[in-house]
């Protein structure tokens, strides 16, 4: 019910947006989230939006080259990633939750749905 697409292998500065698609009863009003991980590492929040859309929230790693966002009439979420970097490697997956989130509060907000990953690879 949340599929992520629009991973792959990117050039270190390059630029990659990422897309969710949530079906059945996921997506208004929930909140969405993305993170991402990499093998030996615990999963990483990167962003959130709420059920406006405004307010989203961004980890301070990825603040200013990531921006999240989302399209009600789609049932889509999106992650813009510019400026990529090697670190940024990782498997980015959406999430979901029925509670709202506004700034900081999408951070600390527990996610009971998750998709599948997608994969992005920086090179330097």
């Amino acid at each position: 019910q949340l599929q992520a697409s629009g991973g792959g292998l990117v050039q270190a500065g390059g630029s990659l947006r990422l897309s969710c698609a949530a079906s059945g009863h996921i997506f208004s009003p929930y909140s969405m989230g993305w993170f991402r991980q990499t093998p030996g590492k615990e999963r990483e929040f990167v962003a959130a939006v709420g059920w406006s859309g405004s307010r989203p929230y961004t980890a301070d790693s990825v603040q200013d080259r990531f921006t999240v966002s989302r399209d009600n009439a789609k049932n889509m979420v999106y992650l813009q990633m510019n400026s990529l970097k090697p670190e940024d490697t990782a498997v980015y997956s959406c999430a979901a939750d029925p509670t709202d989130c506004y700034g900081y509060s999408c951070y600390l907000m527990t996610w009971n749905y998750w998709g599948q990953g997608t994969l992005v690879t920086v090179s330097s």
